[in-house]
This record gives C-alpha cells, sequence and structure tokens, in this order.
C-alpha cells in the first residue's frame, strides 16, 4: 500500500475545459504541420484528430498528451525525435505559433 497522495487528473471532470483544449491543441498540431510542414489542410486536420482522439472523462490517462504542447508532438512529426538537436531554431514555439494561439483561442493561449 503506498503512502503517496492520489493524484486526480484535472480533465476528469470539467467535459468544456478539456473539449476547449482538445480543439485548442487540435488547431495548433495541424497549423504546426501546415504552417512548418508544408502538408495540406485537410490531410494536418486528420492527423491531428487521429493524434489528439477523444479520451473518455473516465480514461485514467485523459489528457496526457497535453504534458507537452502542440508544437512539440508536430515538430517530432515534421522533423523527427530529438528535433530540437537537429533544429535548435525549433526548441521552443514561434512568435507566429503563440499569435496563431492567441487570435484563434485567447483564453487558452500559454
Amino acid at each position: 500500500m503506498s503512502n503517496a497522495p492520489e493524484q486526480v487528473n484535472p480533465w476528469a471532470k470539467d467535459e468544456s475545459s478539456y473539449l476547449d483544449y482538445l480543439e485548442h491543441e487540435r488547431h495548433m498540431f495541424a497549423w504546426c504541420l501546415v504552417t512548418f510542414g508544408g502538408i495540406a489542410l485537410p490531410e494536418a486536420q486528420s492527423a491531428a484528430l487521429s493524434f489528439y482522439a477523444y479520451e473518455q472523462s473516465t480514461d485514467a490517462h485523459r489528457g496526457l498528451v497535453f504534458h507537452d504542447e502542440a508544437w512539440h508532438w508536430a515538430m517530432g512529426r515534421i522533423i523527427g525525435e530529438r528535433y530540437w538537436v537537429a533544429r535548435p531554431d525549433l526548441e521552443r514555439p514561434s512568435s507566429a505559433y503563440r499569435t496563431e494561439s492567441e487570435a484563434i483561442f485567447p483564453s487558452l493561449a500559454t
């Protein structure tokens, strides 16, 4: 028996916030694929829906993918694992990424 406090998944109870954040990350992931990867928008949107699949509120790991923002996952897909080594200029999200995020989802911008 563990003495560690039980961790509560913040996405388990707030469906509205989860859906808003899911939409945000899908949009930003697709935006990166189009902007930096040259992928056509329909393909990028399909990839975003696949990568950020809806997870039930009872899923113990719901929202785990949110531990890194869409920038990270998209750059990994476009350039490959450890993209920041090959392209140190892409280690952090671009100003265009931040501008897009704030323009489309001002309440969720990081």
